[in-house]
């Protein structure tokens, strides 16, 4: 066991959740009320329903990978929209037709593109998602360019840089997990998701 002066972490298992919610309730709890807690059978956002309350981003289960994408989501997420349940989204699960899987690929090119910054603050694997086996499965479906979406947007935030609660996450994740690469040297390529 060793520590990070946050928490003691096992040094074979680094990719802890509870990393992430440290991380998160440190950077954002004071400023937006708001907590990062896994357990849950599914990803939800609850805002806060009532005065005194704070609002709650579930995760599932203890799962590092949905951790981060839910946090994705929560930093693109305006004042509204963190007003909303699941922040006003529709979610359809596997299964989606086609018409359905390229709408549910549009809002996700945003987030998983900060997963992957994330994840690479973290030192973890990513995985451009379709979260769509039934359909990929068939051949109906080719994830090429959903992955290649995904990794323009990529570019576009080292271009222009990341949006400002992704860009403080991003730099708490870094000095969490001592990977201090700032976002815009990082390297990317479809050839590492796979």
């Amino acid at each position: 066991m060793q520590s990070n002066g946050h928490a003691t972490i096992n040094a074979v298992e680094p990719f802890l959740s509870v990393r992430l919610e440290q991380v998160f309730n440190a950077c954002f709890f004071d400023a937006y009320n708001t907590r990062l807690c896994g357990g849950a059978d599914e990803p939800l956002y609850q805002p806060a329903i009532a005065v005194g309350e704070c609002s709650v981003l579930y995760y599932r289960d203890d799962y590092f990978a949905s951790a981060l994408h839910e946090v994705s989501h929560w930093c693109l997420a305006g004042a509204e929209r963190r007003r909303k349940p699941d922040f006003g989204y529709w979610y359809a699960p596997e299964g989606r037709c086609a018409e359905q899987q390229l709408a549910f690929e549009a809002v996700e090119r945003k987030p998983q593109a900060l997963e992957w910054f994330f994840s690479k603050a973290c030192g973890y694997r990513f995985q451009v998602s379709v979260d769509n086996l039934e359909l990929t499965n068939s051949g109906a479906h080719d994830q090429a360019q959903f992955q290649q979406s995904v990794l323009e947007q990529v570019f576009a935030w080292q271009r222009e840089g990341l949006p400002s609660r992704a860009a403080d996450f991003y730099r708490a994740l870094s000095h969490e997990f001592g990977t201090h690469v700032p976002a815009r040297q990082l390297c990317f390529s479809l050839a590492e998701c796979r």
